[in-house]
């Protein structure tokens, strides 16, 4: 039985419903159109991937092409067993809420530890860095409405992620907020065991 197709695998797959393309053509699709937004993309892993999924059948070589002197490339296309699996892998990601783990959790979840100074500090730092992306979101929307013209059933993956940004900057906002006033508040530690010397400890050096 094959693996569940990754993401990665996915948009490999939703290329290849447009026409046959060899990895070159992929990656350089999957730039112009931001699937890195939703997708980590490096050129080793693609070309990996296309290999799985040659292995698993979802992909066939359809044709090898060289153009003068640069190297042969070649052309890939979908087989009907991979247009199954891509529907059924697609259906199962859209109904089905996945179990992620984003790192802002396991930050927030010792923020207690790092103390108020520091915590508020990274805050901030998190928040300048939410309005400097979700800006550039804007700069990307504009392009792909008023220029490529895109339908916008093409981008909802690009819509869903900045609404997401947009909702963590307003959360994040308001949680430095709660902090500053008090309303969430830190709560004391004592020192760390390593430094604490206690009578009992001085007595037993001055005798020994």
């Amino acid at each position: 039985m094959a693996a569940k197709l990754t993401p990665l695998a996915m948009a490999v797959l939703e290329l290849l419903h447009e026409r046959p393309m060899h990895p070159y053509e992929m990656a350089q699709l999957m730039k112009e159109r931001y699937v890195s937004t939703r997708v980590k993309v490096k050129a080793g892993s693609l070309y990996h991937t296309v290999d799985r999924l040659m292995e698993n059948g979802f992909v066939e070589i359809v044709e090898t092409q060289r153009d003068g002197k640069r190297p042969e490339r070649t052309l890939y296309a979908m087989t009907e067993a991979g247009r199954d699996e891509f529907v059924d892998r697609a259906q199962d990601m859209l109904a089905t809420p996945a179990e992620e783990y984003p790192e802002y959790l396991s930050a927030l979840a010792v923020i207690d530890e790092l103390g108020p100074e520091m915590t508020l500090t990274q805050l901030k730092h998190r928040v300048l860095r939410l309005q400097a992306a979700i800006a550039s979101d804007q700069v990307v929307l504009e392009n792909l409405v008023k220029e490529h013209k895109l339908p916008e059933v093409y981008w909802l993956d690009w819509s869903y992620a900045t609404a997401r940004r947009a909702f963590e900057l307003e959360w994040t906002q308001k949680l430095i907020g709660d902090l500053e006033s008090g309303r969430i508040g830190f709560q004391e530690h004592c020192t760390p065991h390593l430094n604490l010397v206690t009578e009992d400890d001085t007595d037993e050096r001055k005798t020994s």
